[in-house]
């Protein structure tokens, strides 16, 4: 499940303003929720990267390594053409098709790809193709074969979130269809608000920032019963 934008907004609204910040615009608000939403995505490549060279095979910190894989699934998804879609992250497994033929495929780099086709032993071969991705983000398989396509997994990059509004005499009202949740996993929200305070110029501590959510949250389902 996303998390949404608009609780997020309110949240760090009510955080500024008990910490006596000022307001901060819906123009600041989706600067900082793009940031901090980005940064959040890239950690867990880094933080999987270190732990699976620190850990190898141990199976220690392996709930770590699953709940890290978990918040990549959201984003993970598949392609078929050979010009790579615009929000590719990361290019997972590419299979090559045709007629009953599919085959995963490697991955080349240009100059491995020349020593490669200078070689009667490893040259690329019906039987083992290769593909290189070209400077233009697409796919060029080789040796090439008429009529033939590719299937891949890629992970994408987080849509853009926004807080989308209508203005109101002076004053800026949430619209739910002019806006764009966050993709994260849910259990982000608390890290979402912390960076986003954090970009306001507001230091906090993330225990605080959980705990003020709980209550925030409290108060806001006494204000709907009523």
């Amino acid at each position: 499940m996303a998390v949404n934008v608009d609780t997020v907004y309110q949240k760090v609204l009510a955080f500024a303003n008990k910490e006596q910040r000022g307001y901060i615009t819906p123009q600041e608000f989706n600067l900082f929720a793009d940031q901090a939403q980005k940064e959040i995505f890239e950690q867990y490549f880094y933080d999987l990267s270190q732990l699976t060279m620190s850990l190898g095979n141990s199976s220690e910190y392996s709930n770590i390594i699953d709940n890290i894989n978990e918040k990549i699934a959201i984003f993970e998804t598949t392609g078929s053409t050979l010009v790579l879609p615009v929000d590719l992250y990361r290019l997972g497994t590419v299979i090559f098709k045709h007629g009953s033929i599919n085959k995963e495929i490697e991955e080349v780099q240009s100059n491995e790809l020349m020593y490669m086709q200078a070689s009667l032993i490893s040259q690329p071969t019906t039987q083992r193709r290769v593909y290189l991705r070209t400077g233009a983000n697409s796919i060029v398989v080789y040796p090439a074969l008429t009529g033939a396509s590719v299937s891949y997994t890629y992970v994408k990059q987080p849509s853009i979130p926004s807080w989308g509004y209508a203005v109101v005499g002076t004053k800026a009202l949430y619209n739910n269809a002019r806006s764009r949740n966050f993709e994260l996993h849910a259990a982000e929200e608390p890290e979402l608000v912390y960076k986003i305070l954090k970009y306001a110029g507001l230091s906090m501590k993330r225990d605080d920032i959980a705990k003020g959510g709980q209550g925030l949250e409290s108060l806001q389902v006494q204000q709907e019963k009523q």
